[in-house]
């Protein structure tokens, strides 16, 4: 029987914060503005777009120690337990000289009305104690996730390279007290269950993944919280009461990485950040993809396994997943069982999950030799947009044939499908452009989108057909011939 504290606590900049009740749909923006009138964190849109509520989140992981950038409108205080938040009050005391960020924003003129200054500065504060030395790339990376509607992001840019100049990391505080701040959160976390308040109300933080499935079991009404950045919106936007929450995102168990020769497997609780270099590295495929996931905040709080969990027909990861044959492992008490990522999704909002079953890992296995692999994603803006389509092709040629196909796209169904009737109608046909043009017209078979405020049924239906086309001149080299003779 796991121990039960009934006490939330965390570091908020230099002060030990120890909580014996919160709501369990509390975000840390209100808990900072409103509880503790700290208002440098400011509300531009709730909903984890526009960055000007970015405050940096210390975790122990593996034995170290390291901050990221999330968004405290959507990041909900039950997920703190024993960790280290600072907010942009914390960068410099009180009539004393500007932190290096601060200062190289100042020199470079990166602000104006000052309102996403706070957020900016945060997420290239979290960037510089990562990397003193960024590139232009690098430090755009960082700001994906944050908004200026004054300035435009030139001077900003300027001051993200400037950094050093005005101080060296291993001088920043973050940096020199890590061992003592590190000893302070492992002494935090002591191995108990946390628990606070009753029915909406009521917040439940597992100590394990076995106590999970026993937290979870128990309450299977639970949502189940990781990195919030779906479940935020229900409460900032949809005003939805969605207790008792669970809160799972620091689960060691769940945050594992294990790649073998045949497969990638990825534990539940793994982010998009902390995946980053092992699926880039195991299916450089998917980089481009990768970094389009929202913005760097997004990537930092949201995890894989949430993102297929929620059953999104519009979730980044489930298309080109389910093109490399990807498989849960779902788990029930003490009971788990293997399910193929395609055979999850039963219709919208319904997949083949039982109350008080979690998905606990995802398998992804190897591309074998030969097999040609790729993704797309189309949206309004490049970065930080949610997908009006994804789709992911994976081909295997034998004497010019195609020998093998899987074709799967999101936002063209109710839940991420596999275009069947159009890889049958290219299986065993010579990998030409008639045959693709052949199959061109079978989409209707497998697909009646709908029309919504990011595409219509027909962009939809076009678009799905041109990313098959130009699957076809990129795996056959015609794309760069068609490129040459333009140029």
């Amino acid at each position: 029987m796991t121990e039960v504290r009934n006490q939330l606590r965390f570091i908020l900049n230099d002060q030990d914060v120890v909580l014996d009740e919160i709501l369990a749909t509390r975000t840390l923006l209100d808990f900072l503005r409103l509880d503790r009138r700290m208002t440098g964190s400011k509300e531009g849109c709730a909903e984890g777009d526009c960055g000007a509520c970015t405050v940096l989140v210390g975790r122990v992981t593996s034995g170290e120690l390291s901050y990221e950038s999330v968004n405290a409108c959507i990041c909900f205080v039950g997920s703190l337990d024993a960790t280290h938040v600072v907010t942009v009050e914390h960068l410099s005391a009180a009539n004393g000289p500007l932190h290096p960020v601060q200062q190289a924003m100042v020199e470079h003129h990166g602000s104006q009305c000052g309102f996403c200054t706070p957020g900016i500065v945060m997420s290239l504060y979290g960037m510089w104690m990562q990397n003193a030395d960024p590139s232009v790339n690098d430090i755009e990376v960082a700001l994906q996730g944050n908004l200026c509607r004054c300035t435009g992001y030139s001077p900003i840019i300027k001051a993200g390279q400037s950094i050093s100049a005005y101080g060296t990391v291993v001088a920043d505080p973050l940096v020199s007290e890590r061992q003592t701040i590190k000893a302070r959160l492992e002494a935090l976390r002591d191995g108990r269950r946390v628990e606070l308040g009753e029915g909406k109300d009521r917040l439940i933080v597992p100590a394990s993944a076995d106590d999970l499935a026993e937290v979870y079991a128990a309450n299977p009404q639970g949502t189940l919280v990781s990195g919030a950045t779906d479940v935020g919106l229900w409460v900032t936007k949809f005003m939805r009461d969605i207790g008792p929450m669970i809160f799972i995102g620091d689960i060691a168990e769940l945050q594992d990485i294990e790649a073998t020769e045949s497969a990638l497997k990825l534990g539940a609780g793994v982010t998009y950040s902390a995946a980053t270099a092992a699926v880039t590295e195991r299916f450089p495929q998917l980089t481009e993809l990768w970094m389009r996931i929202g913005g760097q905040q997004v990537r930092n709080m949201g995890t894989i396994g949430a993102n297929i969990a929620n059953g999104s027909p519009i979730g980044d990861t489930p298309p080109p997943l389910i093109a490399l044959g990807a498989s849960i492992s779902l788990r029930k008490g003490e009971t788990c069982r293997e399910v193929k990522l395609e055979d999850f999704f039963i219709a919208y909002g319904k997949q083949d999950r039982q109350p008080g079953e979690f998905v606990e890992s995802v398998t992804i296995p190897s591309l074998p030799e030969g097999e040609q692999f790729a993704c797309y994603k189309i949206t309004k803006r490049k970065d930080e947009d949610i997908s009006a389509l994804c789709g992911a092709y994976r081909l295997r040629l034998e004497a010019g044939k195609v020998a093998a196909i899987t074709i799967a796209y999101g936002g063209m169904a109710a839940t991420p499908k596999r275009a069947k009737a159009v890889e049958a109608a290219l299986l065993g046909k010579a990998w030409t452009v008639s045959a693709v043009e052949a199959a061109i017209p079978v989409f209707a078979e497998d697909y009646q989108p709908l029309t919504d405020m990011r595409a219509s049924a027909e962009y939809r239906l076009l678009a799905a057909q041109n990313l098959l086309r130009r699957f076809f001149l990129e795996t056959t080299g015609e794309g760069e011939r068609l490129t040459r003779e333009v140029a």
